[in-house]
């Protein structure tokens, strides 16, 4: 099975650059599954019905999140009608929307993806290990429902996310970090089998400070001030995200590439399919 997973969409820049480019990858990769974090769409916060329909339309099949789930309020009452619109598993059991769904790839076969938010530095939520463990018993990789297995850990820490991955190993097909806007370089198949990359990166502009207009987060910075609030850059984006390529029989990774198309950083593309 080959999955296409990007990193968090930031304001315009991130969604026309998205919008762009994974018809083309679809295409030249024959993508079977596409996922996006896409928890910052919606001007830099949130995200909405109409972006979510967008992206459906250009071929995604799952919408990600984090911590800026809630910031546009109609989703709220939008996301328990769209299973293909996630929130972090971890939230209370009381909370609208799902943090996890089972969708067809292209040629039928069961995906099984899992949004967990992380703790360190991040808002306090529920255990996010012991609620995707409890997942994983219930639908084991490679079982004759499920095909592959796709964890988003959205989380600020380096070493918690790392110790996901590990954690994961060898029951997931990919577990893929967002949150920190940043692409990691430790793309790498795990010893039990498990896809993993720290952090996928944002898709936006990167003439900016994590996606937003400069001017304000260096005078929140330099001052330590009340500031207006942050906007997305404008300039032209970047897609970043990864390419994942899992075993038929046992869902586990055979491969993982980092992709990079855009206008700032350097362009990165699988080289099996160069």
């Amino acid at each position: 099975m080959r999955i296409l997973f990007c990193g968090d969409i930031v304001g315009r820049s991130g969604r026309d650059v998205v919008h762009e480019q994974i018809p083309r990858i679809c295409r030249d990769l024959d993508i079977d599954f596409v996922i996006i974090n896409a928890e910052n769409a919606a001007h830099g916060f949130g995200i909405t019905k109409g972006i979510c329909q967008d992206f459906y339309k250009i071929g995604v099949d799952v919408i990600t999140t984090g911590n800026h789930i809630w910031d546009q309020k109609e989703i709220i009452s939008y996301i328990d009608q769209d299973k293909r619109l996630l929130r972090p598993i971890n939230f209370p059991a009381t909370t609208p929307g799902r943090g996890y769904t089972i969708l067809p790839n292209r040629k039928g076969k069961n995906v099984l993806v899992i949004n967990a938010q992380a703790r360190l530095f991040m808002e306090s939520l529920d255990d996010p290990f012991s609620a995707v463990d409890t997942l994983l018993k219930k639908y084991p990789l490679g079982s004759n429902s499920i095909g592959a297995i796709v964890l988003d850990f959205h989380g600020e820490a380096t070493s918690e996310k790392m110790a996901m991955g590990h954690f994961c190993d060898g029951r997931v097909s990919l577990v893929v970090g967002t949150h920190t806007h940043i692409p990691t370089a430790d793309a790498q198949i795990l010893p039990n089998g498990t896809a993993y990359m720290t952090d996928a990166g944002m898709c936006g502009d990167y003439n900016s400070v994590v996606g937003m207009e400069k001017t304000v987060p260096i005078f929140k910075f330099t001052r330590k001030m009340p500031t207006a609030r942050m906007q997305p850059a404008q300039g032209p984006g970047t897609l970043c995200g990864v390419f994942v390529e899992t075993d038929d029989t046992t869902g586990l990774a055979q491969s993982i590439h980092p992709i990079r198309l855009g206008a700032r950083l350097a362009p990165a593309w699988p080289e099996i399919m160069s």
